[in-house]
This record gives C-alpha cells, sequence and structure tokens, in this order.
C-alpha cells in the first residue's frame, strides 16, 4: 500500500470514530460492518502504534491525541462543504466530492483553515448542521480577514442579504423565524436597526430583537 493512500485511510478511520462518537454509537473493535471503501485493518494497526485511538474488544476510541488530530481533519472538511456550498454554489454532492479531495489534499494548512473559518464568519455548523469544532481564530477576534459572511446585527441599512446560516441553536426561535420564511437561502431587505431590527422577507415585514439578528448570518445579495 502506497504511503500516501495509508495516510488517507488513517485519516478515515479517525474522522469515522469522531463521526461515531457524536452520534453516540460505540466503534466495533475491528470497524467490521462500516462504510469503508477499504478494509481498515492496517490503518487501525498505525493509528495504534500512533497512539491516536485505542481499545480492545469492547471497542475503539481516540485517545486525547487522536481527537485532536480528528478534530482538525473534521474541521477542515466541514469549513471546506460551507466554503464550497455558500460562497462557491456547488450542489451537495460535488460539494460532498471536492470537500474530500480538500480534507485529505492538506491544501488548507491550519493557518488556512483558519482563514476560511474566518472569511467565512466562524460558522458553527456545516450544510449538514453537524458542529464545525472550534479553531483558534475563534476565540479571539480578528481583523486579518474581513468576514464574507457576516451577523445581520452588523449589516447596512438598506442592503439586500442572502441568509447563510442561522446560529442558534433554541428550536423555539428557530421555528419562530422558519413561520416568518427566514431560512437558509432566505433573501431580506434591513430597513431599520434602532429600536429593532425590520426586515423585508418576501413582501413581509417583520420586527427583530438584536440577539436575534445577531444569530443569522448573511451574504450580501
Amino acid at each position: 500500500m502506497k504511503s500516501e493512500e495509508t495516510e488517507e485511510q488513517i485519516e478515515e478511520v479517525l474522522e469515522h470514530l469522531w463521526t461515531l462518537r457524536e452520534q453516540r454509537v460505540a466503534a466495533q473493535p475491528d470497524l467490521a460492518g462500516e462504510p469503508f471503501q477499504f478494509d481498515p485493518t492496517a490503518a487501525i494497526a498505525v493509528a495504534r502504534r500512533r497512539a491516536w485511538i485505542t481499545g480492545g474488544r469492547e471497542g475503539l476510541d481516540l485517545t486525547p491525541a487522536g481527537e485532536e488530530r480528528a478534530a482538525g481533519i473534521i474541521r477542515r472538511h466541514r469549513l471546506a462543504e460551507r466554503l464550497l456550498f455558500d460562497v462557491i454554489h456547488l450542489d451537495k454532492e460535488a460539494m460532498e466530492a471536492c470537500a474530500c479531495e480538500l480534507e485529505h489534499s492538506h491544501i488548507l494548512s491550519e493557518e488556512a483553515t483558519d482563514r476560511v473559518c474566518a472569511f467565512l464568519g466562524h460558522p458553527p455548523t456545516c450544510p449538514h448542521d453537524r458542529p464545525i469544532p472550534r479553531g483558534r481564530c475563534c476565540a479571539k477576534f480578528s481583523d486579518e480577514v474581513r468576514p464574507l459572511v457576516t451577523p445581520l446585527s452588523q449589516s447596512a441599512i438598506g442592503g439586500s442579504y442572502r441568509v447563510v446560516f442561522i446560529a442558534s441553536r433554541s428550536h423555539q426561535r428557530l421555528d419562530r423565524l422558519a413561520a416568518f420564511g427566514v431560512v437558509p437561502g432566505a433573501v431580506l431587505r434591513l430597513h431599520q436597526r434602532l429600536p429593532t431590527f425590520m426586515v423585508q422577507v418576501g413582501g413581509t415585514d417583520i420586527a427583530l430583537e438584536r440577539e436575534v439578528a445577531a444569530d443569522i448570518f448573511v451574504l450580501p445579495h
């Protein structure tokens, strides 16, 4: 097996263990029956030697070092999905294929990944609504890269914007916004910022509290 092929398969194993943990599903000791397009036995053995995974008959899991490695892979993949879907407008099938290539090719260094994250406004989730692991750039304010995707609360009056994602984890808030048509992909116009935010969506004017407007991330349309 070529070394590049081995490294890619190790990354696939780490990524899969991360995803199973997110889904609260126990990993089988040999990952038998999992949807790999290769036999993961050799990749598991190498990852064990590198102390990235642990476990025996009871199942596999990531070590702290493996978790850090997997978080970087997942972060690179999910940010690439955001970039390809929200900015380049690829369909989901093409988006997934290109994101996998970017994930394994390491074109995106850690610094480049942080800049993509800042450019996108530090999105909390990917287009599949799965969480994106936080990076160093998310913990500190940076003005080195002007974000393309910004909160509606920071947008200019009179502008027309397309909703990219809504950061709120409150189902009640998301349901309320959806009832007014404020969903990813919707186009809205900002009329007023004070005392409340007034936006027009599909011919209907609605009022939003500042904290709600801060959860809605938009692109100029």
